[in-house]
């Protein structure tokens, strides 16, 4: 009996309830927030770029040395900040980013390649036993990759609806959000606009019931009357009026009508709506709001380590402290403090604050151990508030 070759599918296409609903509601186009739409928003802008320069700012630190270099030199397009910046920029508009990895034959990588959404399809194994992709690459030697293994791709994701295969974008919540703020720009516009086109009525007095050409007649007469007076005064008979408008827009009250957009947008993101320059809380100190905003930032970085101690085999962290202290004076106070109630010695101390690069690392050893300089008599008759008559 002869055996024929049956065409096998690729994989099943991943699909969550929002397809659905789609499907069933195709022109339900309010619930799509296009990416590059949403940068033109400067609240998104500045939540998106602050998250992900301060993520890239961060060191990603792995304890295999292989890992480690690719962590530091991913791309030889770019510089590793710009590439990190962008995939993590990608990964906070779509909920998911992408980069290919493209390995020698050992199995260890030599570049990585950002990848857009719009160039990865991930489609499901028939067995379920994990995800294969269609990548289109820009290259044309390249062209179309089919049934790339997961393995192969780094593949980072927000929140997801399936089980983490993908993940949900953020700006997903915010369409009506996004589409009142527009409409209300748009108010804001038109009755700026508006507030300016009539300067005043002329009333016409026992004239009866004037036609539309009379009436538009008679205002561009009368505007040519008060241009040709240079500024003197306007004359007219008995059997006019005119009265100058004080209009009252109240531009401010329409514009404070949607403040609340920027603490919505801000509470997407898990961040204090001061990171976008708005009020805040007004009773949260700058510790409050800095611990607040290491919180949201640790949120994001478990979702990008995740994924690397899995596709590269490596114990992976990423260090913020740089991100949230560049200075490193915080963690110099800490560990002074630390160092005052005999947590620490003072060769570990040191050693930290080297490690850290607060100190650099040329610096010399100190030929006697320092001790605290205890302040001397002239320093405390200084400071005042003795009365040296009583003594």
């Amino acid at each position: 009996m002869p055996l024929f070759n049956q065409k096998v599918s690729p994989g099943l296409s991943i699909a969550d309830d929002t397809d659905i609903l789609h499907f069933l509601n195709p022109d339900n186009s309010d619930k799509y927030v296009d990416a590059r739409t949403a940068l033109k928003n400067s609240d998104i802008y500045s939540i998106v770029f602050q998250l992900s320069a301060d993520l890239a700012n961060g060191k990603l630190k792995a304890d295999a040395p292989r890992a480690q270099g690719i962590l530091n030199n991913p791309t030889q397009t770019s510089n590793a900040h710009a590439f990190w910046q962008s995939m993590f920029a990608q990964l906070l508009l779509g909920g998911e980013c992408f980069a290919y990895r493209w390995r020698n034959q050992n199995g260890t990588d030599m570049t990585w390649e950002y990848l857009r959404p719009s160039q990865v399809t991930p489609f499901l194994l028939e067995d379920g036993s994990g995800l294969i992709y269609n990548i289109n690459f820009d290259e044309p030697e390249v062209g179309v990759m089919e049934a790339v293994p997961q393995s192969d791709l780094i593949h980072i994701r927000l929140l997801s609806q399936n089980g983490g295969k993908t993940g949900i974008s953020p700006l997903s919540a915010l369409a009506n959000e996004l589409q009142i703020k527009d409409k209300s720009n748009k108010l804001t516009l038109s009755a700026l606009g508006r507030s300016i086109i009539a300067p005043g009525i002329l009333s016409i007095k026992h004239g009866g019931l004037l036609s539309d050409e009379d009436k538009a007649s008679r205002s561009r007469k009368f505007m040519k009357q008060t241009s040709k007076s240079e500024n003197g005064p306007i004359v007219i008979d008995d059997l006019e009026e005119y009265t100058p408008l004080e209009v009252k827009s109240n531009v401010a009250q329409l514009l404070n009508q949607v403040s609340w957009t920027g603490a919505q947008i801000a509470k997407v993101y898990g961040v204090s709506d001061s990171i976008i320059n708005g009020q805040g809380d007004q009773q949260s100190s700058i510790q409050m709001m800095g611990n607040a905003y290491v919180k949201s930032l640790a949120r994001y970085a478990k979702a990008v380590t995740g994924e690397l101690n899995n596709k590269l085999n490596a114990n992976i962290n990423l260090n913020l402290r740089s991100a949230i202290d560049p200075l490193g004076d915080s963690y110099a106070t800490t560990i002074s403090n630390l160092r005052k109630n005999g947590i620490l010695a003072a060769n570990q101390a040191a050693w930290l604050l080297k490690e850290s690069n607060y100190f650099p690392e040329e610096m010399p050893e100190a030929s006697t151990p320092p001790v605290p300089i205890s302040p001397s008599k002239d320093d405390k008759s200084a400071e005042g508030g003795d009365n040296d008559d009583e003594d």
